[in-house]
């Protein structure tokens, strides 16, 4: 299976091939994050070929980030029983031909099956596995190279909206489609990079799941669930997703309610997007730190109670200068908390089980997330105020960052000796399987002990030549 925990000793070469895959990953979670808000830009033709409204239109979207969220359990029994590069391989190709084939659609509900859930069935299949492929080759910079490839989310959104456009004015919607489905086949280029990491000696590799591993280790490993580390993240992460992403859905519509011009008031997301691409690598450079990493779930509390702090200070903006400042402070937060979210999962589960706690944690905000901004929107549509709305998301991202600080305190605190190991309470079987071996390549432990305490007591009446023959005979017993 691709989601090995680190070892001592050779562990995770933090480099070499690792970068290649750090690239690839990049790519992917661009596309993951990105590809679902780029397709908006094709909605007004849509709705114009089909004669639909926007909220059935906007279904298609909705589809794909549902997929990409709800599924995450399936890629993670998918993960587990035939490895990262085969999954990221087909889910490639899967996404590739949902695009193709809505390209030829003659229905919304065709353009739902294909573009919402071919599409984002192939985008979940290439975002999971590429995580847990990243924790293998990165240990030591893990938090560095999960910031890097983070901000694959704003650069790719900010460069497939504008591709989108231009795709859109040449050759139309149909023929933006078959493009970006073609664009798509990047993702089997990343997955044929996700090689498993080398180590030396006769290691069996987890990616090839072999016969041993799959009698021993469930396909989905449920039991995560009663990991206190993980309930405590699963509740963080639900609270956030209710109310992260509504004021940047709501920024441009609520400038525009405040009297910015339509031009400035979709700058404001570009303005957020530019400072979150400089955020997430910086905020994953300064989590690798030593004196931080211990206390990297203490710093995405920090980043979430700053987050709701924008969101509530910023409620009452009315002028332009204002709105900058609340896009560049919202920005900054929003990005450490894209670098940190997986990083503090990792730290807290540790990598054996990462993919399944990955795959739930998925499915548990994509309820979140079909709750959180309709909900928004709804009370928009009745109360006719932006300001509640604002109140109300940034309370919820204050209290998961205050319920993550706490519970962190009171549950999870705990001496540690040494250096602190992603693995320590995921990777137990691994680490017992490790002692084994080397165990097992050392002679047993009573023979030695024995011969060197005579050892040492011949020595002392000063008979030297003798001791080489007190000790023959303890070995041969």
């Amino acid at each position: 299976m691709g989601a090995s925990g680190p070892r001592r000793g050779p562990g995770p070469p933090d480099g070499g091939w690792g970068w290649a895959v750090l690239g690839a990953c990049f790519v992917i979670t661009g596309f993951a994050y990105g590809f679902p808000k780029a397709v908006s830009v094709f909605f007004r033709a849509l709705m114009r070929d089909f004669g639909a409204g926007y909220s059935d239109t906007a279904w298609v979207s909705s589809i794909m980030l549902a997929m990409l969220y709800g599924t995450g359990p399936v890629s993670s029994i998918l993960v587990t029983r035939f490895g990262c590069r085969p999954v990221m391989l087909v889910g490639g190709l899967l996404a590739s031909a949902g695009m193709i084939l809505a390209s030829f659609a003659t229905r919304l509900l065709e353009l739902y099956l294909t573009a919402g859930v071919l599409t984002g069935l192939g985008l979940a299949l290439n975002f999971q596995p590429s995580l847990i492929m990243l924790g293998l080759y990165f240990e030591r910079r893990r938090p560095l190279a999960n910031g890097l490839a983070a901000a694959g989310s704003p650069v790719f959104l900010s460069a497939l909206s504008p591709l989108g456009q231009q795709l859109l004015e040449h050759f139309g919607w149909r023929g933006g489609f078959l493009l970006l489905g073609g664009l798509l086949l990047n993702c089997c280029a990343c997955g044929a990079v996700m090689r498993p990491p080398p180590g030396p000696g006769p290691r069996p590799r987890r990616d090839s799941a072999p016969s041993g591993g799959r009698t021993r280790r469930r396909l989905l490993d449920v039991t995560v669930c009663a990991d206190r580390a993980f309930a405590v993240y699963a509740v963080t992460k639900f609270l956030m997703a209710l109310g992260l992403f509504v004021p940047a859905i709501l920024l441009v519509n609520y400038a525009k309610d405040a009297g910015v011009p339509d031009s400035e008031a979709a700058f404001l997301l570009s303005i957020v997007g530019f400072v979150d691409i400089v955020a997430r690598p910086a905020c994953g450079a300064l989590a690798g730190l030593a004196r931080l990493r211990p206390h990297v779930a203490y710093l995405f509390s920090l980043a979430l109670m700053a987050n709701g702090l924008t969101d509530l200070s910023s409620a009452r903006a009315r002028s332009y200068g204002a709105l900058v400042a609340f896009c560049i402070a919202f920005g900054l937060s929003y990005g450490m908390v894209g670098a940190l979210q997986f990083e503090v999962l990792m730290a807290a589960v540790g990598a054996p089980r990462f993919p399944s706690a990955l795959g739930l944690v998925l499915l548990l905000e994509a309820v979140a997330v079909l709750i959180g901004p309709p909900s928004a929107g709804r009370l928009v549509d009745a109360l006719k105020n932006y300001e509640i709305i604002f109140y109300l998301a940034g309370s919820e991202v204050a209290l998961a960052g205050i319920f993550m600080a706490v519970a962190t305190y009171c549950c999870l605190r705990r001496p540690r000796d040494g250096p602190p190991s992603p693995g320590t309470e995921g990777g137990a079987g691994d680490e017992e399987e490790a002692e084994a071996e080397v165990d097992s390549d050392l002679p047993p432990a009573g023979t030695e002990e024995p011969d060197g305490l005579e050892a040492v007591e011949v020595p002392s009446p000063g008979t030297g030549p003798l001791q080489p023959e007190k000790t023959e005979p303890g070995l041969d017993s």
